[in-house]
Parts: C-alpha cells; sequence; structure tokens
C-alpha cells in the first residue's frame, strides 16, 4: 500500500520558494508512505539544529576559555611593571616611569648572557633526542606480543606521571655520595671516589638530558605510536608482496608516513627553545651547579621572588614571550613554504 501526502509547510527560503523534495519512508507492516516537502523548510529545520550544537559546545567549553584568560592573558597586564622603577609597597601611580631602561639593562647583564647559553644548551640538547620516541614508537609498534607491548609502553609512559620532585629523589638516592651506585662501587672495590653525577658542573647538562629523555619518551612516543595505527594495511600487505621484510617496510613505509607528524612536533619545540624548563632545573640546583643550570625561567623566578626585583624580572619574562613568538610565527611560516600547511 502507498500513500503520497503532499505537506504544506511554511517556506523560510526565498530561494528555493518553489523547489520541492519528495522522500519514502517504509514502516515495518510494508506501507510506504512518499512525503513531499520544501528544501527551504529543511535547510531551516536543519540550521536551526546545527545552531543548538553549537550552542552546546560552547557552553561546554566556557569554563575553559575563561581559564586560559585568567591565567594566561590577565596577568599580561603585569608586564607595565617593566616600564617603571617599582618597589613593592609603593603604588605604581606614585612609581618613576624608567621606559625601556630596564631592556637595555639586560645587554650588559652577563648573568643574562650565561643563563641564555644555558637555555639555548640544554633546549637543543633536547632537540637532538626528539628522534628517540619515534624509534621507541617504531619498536613497540614492531612487538608481536599483545602483553610484552603493554608493558613496554606502561614501563615507559609511568614517569611522566611522576613528579620532579619523586624523581630528584630517586636520583638522589641512587647517585649521591652515599647513594645506591657509589655503595655498590665501594663495596666492590671499583673505586675509592665516590661518584659526584649531581654535583658534577662539568656533565650537568648531559644528566639532565638524560633524565628529561627518561621522563618523557614514553609519553611523546605515544603520539607518534597513534600516527602508526593511521597507517593503512593495505601499504604494508603490498610491501610484503613485494617481498620486503619488517626492515625495509619500516624504512619505506612506517618512517615516511609518520615523519609529518615528527616535523610538527620537531618545529614545535624549535619554537619553545627558550622554555628549557622550570621545575626540573629548580629541584635539582645546588651551589656545584648552579652557574650551569639555572635556565631563563629559573633565572626570572630568582630575580622576581628571591631577590624581589620586579621590574627586572617582568623585562625578562617580556622578553623571552617576544622572542618565543617570534620564533613561533618564523617556524609557522617556514611549515607553510616546506609542508604547504601551517602548524597553527
Amino acid at each position: 500500500m502507498k500513500r503520497s501526502i503532499n505537506t504544506s509547510l511554511p517556506d523560510y527560503s526565498l530561494v528555493a520558494r518553489h523547489q520541492q523534495v519528495q522522500a519514502s519512508c517504509i514502516f515495518k507492516g510494508g506501507s510506504a508512505v512518499e512525503i513531499t516537502y520544501k528544501k527551504g523548510e529543511v535547510a531551516r529545520t536543519r540550521k536551526r539544529r546545527v545552531n543548538a550544537d553549537g550552542i552546546k559546545l560552547l557552553l561546554m567549553t566556557l569554563p575553559f576559555i575563561i581559564f586560559v584568560i585568567a591565567f594566561s592573558y590577565v596577568p599580561l597586564f603585569g608586564w607595565v611593571y617593566a616600564f617603571f622603577d617599582y618597589r613593592p609597597g609603593i603604588p605604581l601611580s606614585q612609581t618613576t616611569f624608567v621606559g625601556m631602561e630596564h631592556f637595555r639593562e639586560m645587554l650588559h647583564d652577563r648573568d643574562m648572557l650565561r643563563v641564555m647559553i644555558n637555555t639555548l644548551a640544554l633546549s637543543l640538547l633536547s632537540i637532538v633526542a626528539a628522534p628517540l620516541p619515534l624509534l621507541l614508537a617504531i619498536m613497540i609498534s614492531e612487538v608481536r606480543s599483545g602483553f610484552f607491548k603493554r608493558l613496554i609502553q606502561t614501563t615507559t609512559t609511568l614517569p611522566n606521571y611522576i613528579s620532579w620532585i619523586i624523581v630528584f629523589s630517586l636520583a638522589f638516592s641512587m647517585f649521591s655520595s652515599e647513594g645506591a651506585i657509589n655503595t655498590i662501587i665501594a663495596r666492590l672495590g671499583l673505586s675509592d671516589t665516590p661518584l659526584n653525577v649531581l654535583g658534577n658542573a662539568d656533565h650537568v647538562w648531559m644528566v639532565q638530558t638524560l633524565l628529561l629523555i627518561w621522563k618523557t619518551i614514553g609519553w611523546n612516543a605515544i603520539i607518534y605510536l597513534a600516527a602508526i595505527v593511521g597507517i593503512d594495511d593495505e601499504q604494508y600487505d603490498a610491501a610484503k608482496i613485494d617481498g620486503a621484510g619488517r626492515i625495509r617496510s619500516i624504512l619505506y613505509i612506517t618512517i615516511p608516513n609518520i615523519m609529518p607528524t615528527f616535523i610538527v612536533l620537531l618545529l614545535l619545540a624549535v619554537s619553545n627553545l627558550l622554555s628549557a624548563g622550570f621545575e626540573q632545573y629548580l629541584v635539582f640546583n645546588n651551589i656545584m651547579v648552579a652557574d650551569k643550570i639555572e635556565v631563563l625561567d629559573l633565572y626570572v623566578y630568582r630575580l622576581g621572588l628571591v631577590t624581589n626585583d620586579y621590574p627586572y624580572s617582568t623585562a625578562v619574562g617580556m622578553f623571552k614571550s617576544v622572542i618565543s613568538i617570534i620564533l613561533l610565527f618564523m617556524i609557522n611560516s617556514l611549515s607553510k613554504k616546506v609542508r604547504g600547511e601551517s602548524i597553527i
């Protein structure tokens, strides 16, 4: 049984005023109903639904937007202190305006030069180690045993959830003069002089880089694992038919497919060249390695909260933010030229 119903719904579309569409609905009983309705009404209904969904999504993200504005944009008003000779307890209106004096002071600050060298060195070492999570992800993806694969992923990812204070406690119990390593060496009679791993200024950059790799390599590998999962299996099947083994499949299929992800993450790391970190170097800082481990964020902290030099610390923080933004846009322009698409 087939019935035709011509609905007379109001038309909200001027363009499709005389256009009509037919739709057939078949029910369980076998009867079919043809409904004729106008395109304008469908477009109107669909637009209302999209608007309602958009409002819901906006309300869901509103708390996070407020959080970002409160903690990322509102503090920018504090940059005004960089242009005044501000002292705590004195209103800003009664403070002397000094203009760019604090920024000119950075050009003659020897500590600033030392801190910049430390920051760039530690950031470049972390960039050099950037391929390690990629290699770990490839090795994990090639493991056939599901249990062993999950074990490796859990073991390598777990350190990311450990705070740097706990990492320092573990490192101190292992590498201090009376730690586990020196105790084992002394009992075996291998050396009478204890190793000074955490207090050696000549090797502090390498030690901190190794600790950073150990803590973050598993977490960073998750991104590459997701990219590997997204590779079409037909490529591996075609390579197997052509006689390619595991090594050739990795070289000619896996690596080329995840290389765009690696390039994006590498470019973002370069744009954050002046953000070497803070908490790691704060907890590992001691009098023997202070000159080599003090990075830009730690220097700003020491100027502002330890020596109470708020104007100069604000100027240094502004310098870091401005340079980071410039680097980000330069890297984004380079990505557009090389990859044909931007990263922001």
